[in-house]
């Protein structure tokens, strides 16, 4: 019965036992036990960058936050934030300009927009990339609830922008996590007289890296991922047609060859082959007895 109002709703339900859950999630400190989606989830073999930030920004905030998620997602990164008013918002929206796909994670239920003035936004992230959150239908939005949805907000990306922050800001706690969980976390340098700017200020002082470009991130990430178009088309030269489809379902996380083989329709033998002649090309290693990655 249950199971059937979610259907009604466009909503599914994935557990940590079934294989569609994020693997960035699997090794956090108290994943949560499901996930309720509409939409889809972020590809792991994928770079996802989350940007988040002040709800009450200004203008410099917004055409930041517009401008470098549209950047990054033009070259193909999943941007993940929290749909707040704000930073957030503009997150998103710069990622949908760009045609790219965009995450929203949810402090409450998964059938509740909120904040309410989002919807049109909560809908075509619905369609562009995908709503997220640890929460069924119909629970309300409650303070101690975003805390904790910041820390899979943070554990689903590889990196943390933050764009504007007060002293005590709570996408603080988001740059938190992360460095609990060993992302890499950016900070956008701003106005010394602001209050808006001394979280971010101090975040830099404390080793974030100062970002005043999209490219400042994507350099961190060059020899990781296939995400941005240029370097999907200058590897694709280097392949053969099954090799691009073994190669397209593995990321920098071990996968097993059972898996890869289920995903890509190859047999064992037929994949074996494969496996070796990426090796020789020095794409990917096997990093334990039949588990496989990219090379970092």
């Amino acid at each position: 019965k249950d199971y059937n109002k979610l259907h009604k709703k466009n909503i599914y339900l994935i557990t940590k036992d079934d294989e569609k859950y994020p693997s960035k999630l699997k090794n956090i400190y108290d994943p949560p036990f499901a996930l309720y989606v509409r939409g889809s989830l972020p590809q792991d073999n994928m770079l996802s960058i989350a940007i988040v930030g002040a709800r009450a920004c200004s203008d410099y905030g917004r055409e930041v936050a517009t401008n470098i998620s549209r950047e990054l997602a033009g070259k193909g990164v999943q941007i993940i934030s929290g749909l707040a008013y704000g930073v957030d918002s503009f997150a998103h929206a710069g990622a949908l300009k760009a045609k790219g796909q965009t995450f929203a994670v949810l402090g409450c239920g998964i059938d509740i927009c909120y904040p309410k003035e989002n919807f049109n936004l909560y809908m075509d992230i619905e369609k562009e990339g995908g709503i997220i959150s640890e929460y069924g239908m119909g629970r309300k939005p409650m303070a101690y609830q975003f805390p904790m949805r910041n820390r899979i907000i943070s554990a689903l990306s590889d990196g943390i922008l933050i764009v504007e922050a007060k002293e005590k800001s709570g996408s603080l706690i988001t740059a938190d996590s992360g460095l609990e969980q060993g992302k890499n976390i950016y900070s956008i340098p701003g106005n010394i007289y602001s209050k808006l700017s001394e979280g971010t200020n101090n975040l830099i002082k404390m080793g974030a890296k100062l970002v005043s470009n999209s490219q400042d991130i994507l350099e961190d990430y060059k020899h990781n991922y296939i995400n941005s178009k240029d370097n999907i088309a200058q590897k694709d030269k280097l392949l053969e047609k099954k090799e691009k489809i073994v190669y397209a379902c593995l990321s920098c996380l071990p996968k097993h060859m059972n898996s890869i083989a289920k995903e890509t329709n190859l047999t064992i033998e037929e994949l074996s082959e494969i496996l070796l002649q990426l090796e020789l090309k020095n794409m990917i290693k096997e990093i334990r007895k039949n588990y496989f990655s990219y090379i970092s």
